[in-house]
């Protein structure tokens, strides 16, 4: 019986899963635009529903070729950066996802940079202090939004880049986890531990109650939920990719 592999490949301004055979060929493909939203200048945000509901269906129509049972594995690359937080218990995000190329952090990092903390920072991360990065949009989130410092001190979000808000969503809520390439470009991860760092966590004032398991890029991230294309899919493989 002729197996499949289907790779979701979410990216900043499209959503996109495509199926390859076992000879690599690709044998059929789904892509799906979403909005780019500006609250003001600098200021870049997505619907991080809509980005689920575009990769949802991109994925349907990409394995809508065959028995769901054919597909072999499904593996996640996503645009960087990209930060979300949800609550836990519902599913729903408190904020619009903060997209890589939003400026509204830069003067934190100037602050950080002014107090001499660029060294440390770069020498635990290998990252430059720019607001590219992760922690000052997750950091953002929490001090902006009504209640979120007290949910998160409750145990009630959850946080991720966009491969961490895809592999729960798949999963019907049961994996909270990450790779390493996306790990390591948030600014909270260790180069040297390959984990969280406690310091940058103080330092950005983040629970790492939040933050999800950080695991191989090949690696068993558990099965898509059985309602999700008609059978549980083992998703084998995650890469910070766009």
């Amino acid at each position: 019986m002729e197996t499949y592999v289907v790779a979701l490949d979410q990216g900043t301004t499209t959503s996109r899963a495509i199926s390859f055979n076992q000879a690599g060929e690709i044998v059929s493909r789904a892509q799906y635009p979403f909005r780019q939203i500006y609250p003001q200048p600098g200021w870049v945000e997505h619907d991080p529903m809509e980005i689920w509901a575009t990769q949802k269906r991109a994925l349907a129509e990409a394995v809508g070729h065959t028995d769901s049972k054919q597909i072999a594995a499904i593996g996640v690359t996503n645009q960087r950066e990209t930060t979300i937080l949800w609550d836990r218990t519902t599913g729903e995000p408190i904020y619009n996802a903060i997209v890589w190329q939003c400026r509204r952090t830069a003067d934190r990092m100037k602050r950080l940079q002014e107090d001499g903390l660029g060294p440390m920072i770069a020498e635990k991360t290998g990252l430059p202090l720019d607001a590219y990065f992760s922690a000052s949009k997750l950091q953002w989130i929490l001090d902006h939004v009504p209640d979120a410092r007290q949910m998160a001190k409750d145990g009630r979000l959850l946080c991720g880049t966009v491969d961490t808000w895809l592999l729960w969503n798949l999963t019907g809520g049961k994996t909270h986890a990450t790779d390493h390439t996306n790990a390591s470009r948030t600014m909270l991860y260790n180069l040297h531990t390959h984990a969280w760092d406690p310091d940058l966590l103080d330092l950005f004032g983040i629970p790492q109650e939040m933050l999800p398991q950080i695991l191989p890029s090949s690696a068993a991230y558990g099965v898509t939920d059985g309602d999700l294309v008609g059978s549980e899919i083992p998703i084998g493989g995650v890469a910070g990719d766009q």
